[in-house]
């Protein structure tokens, strides 16, 4: 019977040990978080008057292989499922008084030209497919590969007509509400679209 004691106290102890070790162990080794703070200190910088009226959007999907090489050096690639759009719109703060032109018969309204609004990568529905990367440029190539994929839904939208897309698109919007306004035929006529040197031609 002396052992048994011993023995028991023993046996208590690692109960106890265990039992402690769940309820506080692994939150002392737990990885997770537990609280999350954020402050912010933000500040409004500028109010702009927003006259642009989105009239279409487009929207990709693109399948992206995006390779850096080297001379003496593995490559590095990067396969990506790209989800992206653009968005046509006319920029109603841009028409002036003279652009209107009112006859005892019809209206002669010069709208500005369609222009893309804007174009990206929607970060949310893309995703990494593959990596192979050998040295310490991998947000490079990822980066890289995120400014390819915007460009390419840039050159796409406008090879896809999205500016006569828009076009169309808002003479069916606009012309019914005009000439219920003016109460007589509505004629549009277009500014001369600028060229946008901006887009990587091929």
């Amino acid at each position: 019977m002396r052992f048994v004691y011993p023995i028991i106290v023993i046996v208590l102890s690692v109960l106890t040990l265990f039992f402690a070790f769940q309820s506080f162990g692994f939150r002392l080794f737990n990885t997770e978080p537990t609280a999350i703070v954020s402050k912010h200190d933000i500040v409004l910088e500028k109010i702009e008057a927003l006259g642009k009226l989105e009239l279409v959007k487009y929207k990709f999907r693109d399948v992206l292989e995006h390779k850096l090489e080297y001379d003496y050096w593995f490559d590095s690639k990067a396969i990506l499922i790209i989800s992206g759009e653009a968005v046509g719109c006319i920029d109603l703060k841009k028409i002036k008084k003279g652009d209107v032109r009112n006859r005892p018969d019809t209206v002669y309204i010069q709208l500005p030209a369609p222009e893309l609004c804007y174009y990206k990568v929607n970060h949310e529905e893309t995703r990494i497919y593959d990596t192979q990367s050998y040295s310490y440029d991998k947000s490079k190539l990822i980066g890289g590969a995120f400014q390819e994929a915007e460009k390419q839904i840039k050159r796409t939208a406008l090879q896809s007509n999205i500016l006569q897309q828009t076009r169309e698109n808002g003479e069916r919007l606009l012309k019914p509400m005009f000439e219920e306004i003016a109460g007589k035929k509505v004629v549009f006529t277009y500014k001369p679209q600028t060229e946008d040197k901006s887009l990587p031609k091929r």
